[in-house]
């Protein structure tokens, strides 16, 4: 079974402790970027990052992302939602599914 952690900075992610995540709370640009290829090289399935963590983390992210584990989930932190998880979610539903599903449905 996958393992799941959560990065970014702790008051936004201290609470998935209690579901059973592991938590990494980073400060640095360096931490999230270090953070990021150590819990890919050791096995976890899902790795959520907080958009601004994920902002900072530059081209780790992006090497990421070409692979299929682990999945890189961008969420909300306490800040607020930039819209970076929405967008990021969008652009690969449109890869899969050639379309944009948010323009362009049956209902307008």
């Amino acid at each position: 079974m996958y393992k799941i952690a959560v990065i970014g900075d702790y008051d936004s992610i201290y609470g998935f402790a209690t579901l059973g995540l592991d938590i990494c709370p980073v400060k640095t640009r360096d931490e999230i970027r270090e953070k990021l290829r150590r819990l890919a090289e050791s096995g976890y399935g899902i790795i959520y990052i907080t958009e601004a963590a994920a902002a900072e983390a530059g081209d780790e992210l992006e090497m990421l992302r070409g692979r299929t584990l682990p999945a890189v989930i961008q969420i909300p932190g306490v800040s607020g939602n930039t819209g970076a998880g929405v967008e990021g979610v969008k652009k690969t539903v449109e890869q899969a599914v050639g379309s944009d599903i948010l323009f362009g449905g049956v209902n307008e």
